[in-house]
């Protein structure tokens, strides 16, 4: 795979903060989620406007979590999955804990 500018600056990044790249791959797999959850929505025909309303907040907070605009919290997450009638389950493994919308 041919490397690109975001791989040479988290490279440089690395260099003054090891933590960076798993920042980076934790920011990669929540707007994964995030994705996984919007498809989801779309695929059950709700509306963010009716998803907002069951979350208590507004539309365009649903719309920017779903574009990427935010970084939320945990918990907007979840509330976000049980809008859906989802829910989110954590599996932890030796490297790293992930989350996936059930």
């Amino acid at each position: 795979m041919t490397k690109d500018f975001l791989d040479e600056y988290v490279r440089d990044r690395a260099k003054t903060n090891r933590a960076f790249p798993k920042m980076v791959n934790g920011a990669i797999e929540a707007r994964r989620l995030l994705r996984t959850l919007a498809l989801r929505r779309e695929k059950l025909g709700l509306s963010q406007t009716l998803v907002a309303a069951r979350m208590n907040t507004s539309q365009s907070a649903v719309a920017r979590l779903e574009a990427g605009e935010v970084d939320p919290r945990i918990s907007t997450v979840e509330r976000y999955a049980g809008a859906l009638g989802q829910r989110l389950e954590a599996r932890g493994t030796s490297k790293h804990t992930t989350r996936k919308a059930t």
